[in-house]
C-alpha cells in the first residue's frame, strides 16, 4: 500500500520471505538515513563500473538487487548489504570491508562477506570460485541467503532478457561461457532448494528453467 507520502510499506508473513503489502502502521522498520548513506556510498564506489557486455552503469544492478531484496522482506541491514554486496569483491577488498564495518556495522559487513566469492586480486579461477560459493550456501545465514538470492535472481532475469535479444552471442560476456553459466545457475538453484522452500527460490528456479529451455531450442 502506498501512503500519502508515496512510501511503500511491507509486512512479512510467517512463511519465509513471503511478502504482502500492508498499511504503514503495520510495518515496524522503515528505511532510514543509513540506507540513503549506503546508496550514496555504493554509487561512489561503483561510479566507474559498468555491467558486463551491456555498458549499463553498475549502480542499476545494485538498485535492482536492493529492490528485489526489499520486495521479499529485507530489513534495513539486508537492504544496505544488497546495495554493497559487490563492494568488497570489486572495489577494494579488505580496505573496503573495514570501511563498510565502520560505516554500517558488523551485521552488514557479515552479509556482504557472505555474498563475496573473492576478495583478492587477481581472483582465483572462475570455476573454483563458483564451486566454493555454491558449497557455502548450506551454512549461510538467512540474511546472506536473501541477499544472495536477490542478486542471482536479478542476474538470471537479465540473462533471460538479453538472451532473447542477443541470442548465442550473449555467452561471450561470461567467463564460464554457455556451458559453465548454465551449470552455475542450475547448481545455485539446487543448493538454495536444499536450504528451505521460499517463493524467491521458486522464482529463481522459474527464470533459470526459462533460460535452459531457450538454450536447448
Amino acid at each position: 500500500m502506498t501512503s500519502g507520502l508515496g512510501t511503500v510499506c511491507y509486512k512479512i508473513d510467517t512463511s519465509p520471505f513471503f511478502i504482502r503489502r500492508s498499511s504503514p502502521d503495520s510495518f515496524d522498520t522503515m528505511l532510514s538515513e543509513r540506507f540513503t548513506a549506503a546508496l550514496t556510498y555504493a554509487t561512489q564506489l561503483h561510479a566507474n563500473q559498468v555491467r558486463k557486455g551491456s555498458g549499463v552503469p553498475y549502480v542499476a544492478h545494485l538498485l535492482g538487487v536492493a529492490s528485489i531484496a526489499l520486495e521479499y522482506g529485507a530489513n534495513e541491514d539486508e537492504a544496505i548489504a544488497a546495495l554493497l554486496h559487490d563492494a568488497i569483491e570489486d572495489q577494494g577488498g579488505d580496505a573496503t570491508r573495514e570501511e563498510i564495518r565502520h560505516r554500517f556495522g558488523d551485521n552488514v559487513t557479515a552479509i556482504v562477506d557472505g555474498c563475496t566469492d573473492a576478495d583478492t586480486t587477481p581472483k582465483p579461477p572462475w570455476r573454483q570460485r563458483k564451486e566454493a560459493y555454491i558449497a557455502h550456501i548450506p551454512t549461510a545465514s538467512p540474511s546472506v541467503l536473501l541477499v544472495s538470492l536477490a542478486d542471482k535472481l536479478y542476474n538470471a532475469q537479465s540473462i533471460l532478457k538479453d538472451y532473447r535479444i542477443l541470442g548465442e552471442s550473449l555467452w561471450e560476456r561470461f567467463q564460464g561461457r554457455k556451458e559453465g553459466t548454465l551449470w552455475y545457475y542450475r547448481a545455485l538453484v539446487d543448493a538454495f532448494k536444499k536450504t528451505e522452500s521460499t517463493v524467491i527460490i521458486d522464482e529463481l528456479e522459474r527464470v533459470v528453467a526459462q533460460i535452459e529451455v531457450l538454450a536447448s531450442s
